[in-house]
């Protein structure tokens, strides 16, 4: 297991996890409109192969429209 923090909160993921696997076992795949590991953006087209590592700080981000 590693340790990383997600969206502000502490977690422990097996290694070798993806951002994709993450979001879809977090349940927000679908709303999440792009993703930062460490302040450097991973494009949506990178999260089945970016892998998360011990102490990583991810934001996952989406887009809410209003007025």
């Amino acid at each position: 297991m590693i340790k990383i923090i997600v969206n502000g909160e502490k977690r422990e993921v097996s290694e070798n996890m993806k951002i994709g696997t993450l979001l879809r076992d977090l349940g927000i795949e679908e709303k999440t409109m792009a993703s930062a590991v460490n302040t450097e953006v991973v494009k949506k087209e990178n999260w089945d192969s970016h892998v998360v590592k011990d102490g990583d700080r991810i934001e996952f981000l989406h887009f809410v429209g209003g007025g």
